[in-house]
């Protein structure tokens, strides 16, 4: 019979090293709720993975395309630590494509308003080098994490947001917000079409809107002024200050 001692391999650094399914997995050793969340959701790209999936189901394939800077292996680890805590969940669809999909838990939807957070809290951040991207995903989670529902105001609209081949749509009522991925399960008052980098630049007036639409950078098709408010319900916060 294995004891726990068995199991306390070492202290580092004030972290526990514990045997884990084949592989040392790393916990603070203590029973404060911070601490114990952290053992599951505090390893690199384990938070990753879980903002990867807000919007929907995705497949591995579609998880390395979100996240190109994590390697095969650290990625099915960490998807198999996070369905082992019951943070999400592997599902095969019905043929003719049975592809394997992972999607949160209630469980792990329970992450969102801390994923947000921490995105409203780094938002505040210098801005990230030239050159350092982000995922299609983030694009729109961006709209929910800055989202201002004092300039919402009394709107109500389904704006589609097409970013190339990637379909999402976003719900705005009642001084909230949802985004999804996928059409809009009803036709959609306007249709916004561009590219990842040009909606964020309008989102964050870093261009104006005419100037995107002028250059062909982005088309709207339906309701033009629900499309071009929806473009200005989540602006950049300033920048914190540095010391």
């Amino acid at each position: 019979m294995v004891g726990l001692s068995d199991h306390l391999v070492k202290y580092s650094n004030q972290i526990v090293t514990l045997p884990f399914m084949g592989h040392v997995k790393r916990t603070y050793g203590d029973a404060c709720g911070i601490a114990r969340a952290l053992d599951v959701v505090g390893e690199r790209w384990s938070l990753m993975v879980v903002r990867e999936l807000l919007l929907g189901p995705k497949r591995f394939t579609d998880l390395r395309t979100g996240l190109p800077h994590v390697s095969a292996d650290v990625l099915a680890q960490r998807l198999r630590e996070l369905e082992q805590a019951g943070v999400l969940e592997r599902r095969t669809l019905p043929p003719p494509t049975p592809a394997k999909l992972y999607e949160l838990t209630p469980r792990g939807l329970e992450l969102e308003d801390l994923v947000l957070a921490l995105g409203r809290w780094g938002a505040k951040a210098p801005s990230a080098p030239d050159g350092v991207g982000m995922s299609a995903d983030s694009h729109l989670l961006s709209i929910l994490t800055l989202f201002d529902p004092e300039l919402a105001g009394d709107m109500r609209a389904t704006i589609a947001v097409h970013l190339g081949e990637l379909r999402y749509h976003a719900t705005v009522a009642d001084g909230r917000v949802q985004v999804a991925r996928g059409d809009a399960p009803t036709p959609p008052d306007a249709t916004i079409a561009t590219d990842p980098t040009t909606l964020v630049d309008v989102l964050h007036d870093r261009r104006t809107l005419a100037e995107a639409l002028a250059d062909g950078d982005l088309r709207i098709d339906g309701d033009h002024d629900h499309a071009a408010r929806f473009l200005k319900l989540a602006p950049l916060p300033s920048a914190a200050a540095t010391v």
